[in-house]
C-alpha cells in the first residue's frame, strides 16, 4: 500500500474521531473509549516488538508506568516544565530501553520474556517501596500544570477533547511506526527476524538493530504511559505489575501481531467485550477467555488477519486455494 494512500486512511480515522467524540452522549462512554485508546497504544508497542523482532515481552508494563512515574516526580520536584517533560521522559524510556536490549535480544524465545518478566518485576518492587518518592504501595498524584501546550486543564480533561487528543495521538504513533518500518530500517529488522545467522553472513550487525526495536516499542508504550497519566493524574505501582504487560499481550494476539494496526483493534475489542459482558462481571474474563481460545485456533493471525481475508477478491481467493491444492 502506497504511503499516500495510508496518509488519506489516517485522516479518514482522524474525521471519524471527531466525529466519535462528538456523537457519543455519555460522557463515560467517552472516557472508556479514551482508555482503550491509551491502551492501543500500549498494544502498538508491545505489537512493533513482536512483529519486528519476534520477540514476546512480558515485561512492557515497566515502560507505560515509568513514563507516568517519571512525569510525577519530575513535575513534584520542579525539574523541568510539563512540555519539556514528556520529550526528556520520552527520550530517557528510549535510551534506557535501548541498553536493556542490548543485553537481553541476545537471548532467544521464552528465556526473552522471563528476563522481561523480571526486569519488571523489579521495578514494580523498587516502586511499591520507595515511599519517599513514589509514595509506595499507595501511588502518587501527578501535579499536572493548569496549562499545557498553551491549553487550560479544566479543558483538556474535558471527556470529548481528552478522547480527540488520545484519538490523534494514536494516529499521530502508528503512522510513525508505518513509516519507520518502511524503511531500510524495517526491511533490515525483518531480515534480522527471519534468519539472524543469514544476516550476519551478508554483513548485518544484529544486535543494534533489535535492540533499536526494542527502544522503539518502549517509547511507543512509554506514549501511553504519558497519556494515561494525564488522563488519570495518578499512577501506582499497578501500572508496573506483569498482569498489565499481560493484558496488553493478549490484546495483540487477538488483533494480530503480523498487521501494525492488529494490536490496535485488539485494545479496542478487549475493552467493548469487557464493557459488553459488565452485567456478568464475575465471569468475563472466562468467557473472553473462550474468545480468545477461539481466535487462536480458526485465526491465528487474529481479527486483522481475518478482516485481511474477508477484504480479498473472491478470485484471488479462490487462486490460493487452488494453488495450495495442487
Amino acid at each position: 500500500m502506497r504511503f499516500s494512500r495510508i496518509l488519506m486512511l489516517a485522516l479518514l480515522a482522524l474525521v471519524a474521531g471527531v466525529a466519535i467524540a462528538f456523537l457519543t452522549p455519555s460522557s463515560s462512554l467517552l472516557g472508556l473509549f479514551a482508555q482503550a485508546v491509551i491502551y492501543a497504544i500500549f498494544a502498538l508497542g508491545v505489537g512493533v516488538l513482536l512483529r519486528q523482532n519476534g520477540l514476546t515481552s512480558f515485561g512492557h508494563a515497566l515502560f507505560f508506568g515509568a513514563a507516568g512515574y517519571a512525569m510525577g516526580v519530575i513535575l513534584t520536584l520542579d525539574w523541568f516544565s510539563a512540555e519539556i517533560a514528556i520529550f526528556v521522559v520520552l527520550l530517557g524510556i528510549g535510551v534506557l530501553a535501548f541498553l536493556i536490549g542490548l543485553v537481553i535480544v541476545r537471548v532467544p524465545g521464552i528465556a526473552f520474556g522471563m528476563l522481561t518478566l523480571a526486569i519488571g518485576q523489579m521495578a514494580y518492587l523498587l516502586a511499591t517501596r520507595s515511599r519517599g518518592l513514589t509514595g509506595g504501595a499507595d501511588g502518587m498524584s501527578i501535579p499536572w500544570p493548569s496549562t499545557l501546550f498553551g491549553v487550560k486543564q479544566s479543558v483538556l480533561l474535558k471527556p470529548d477533547v481528552l478522547f480527540l487528543i488520545v484519538w490523534t495521538v494514536l494516529i499521530v504513533v502508528t503512522l510513525a511506526v508505518v513509516w519507520l518500518l518502511r524503511t531500510r530500517f524495517g526491511s533490515i529488522t525483518e531480515a534480522v527476524r527471519d534468519n539472524e545467522e543469514r544476516a550476519r553472513f551478508i554483513g548485518i550487525t544484529t544486535t543494534v538493530p533489535r535492540a533499536l526495536v526494542y527502544a522503539m516499542s518502549a517509547v511507543v508504550t512509554g506514549v501511553a504511559g504519558v497519556m494515561s497519566s494525564l488522563n488519570t493524574g495518578f499512577i501506582s505501582p499497578e501500572s508496573l505489575h506483569w498482569s498489565v504487560s499481560g493484558i496488553a499481550l493478549v490484546m495483540v494476539v487477538v488483533g494480530g501481531f503480523k498487521s501494525v494496526i492488529g494490536p490496535i483493534l485488539g485494545a479496542i475489542v478487549y475493552f467493548l467485550f469487557k464493557e459488553l459482558l459488565g452485567d456478568f462481571a464475575t465471569y468475563w474474563m472466562a468467557i473472553f477467555g473462550a474468545a480468545l481460545i477461539a481466535v487462536i485456533v480458526f485465526s491465528p493471525d487474529g481479527i486483522a488477519g481475518a478482516l485481511e481475508r474477508l477484504m480479498k477478491p473472491r478470485h484471488t481467493r479462490a487462486n490460493a486455494t487452488s494453488k495450495s491444492g495442487h
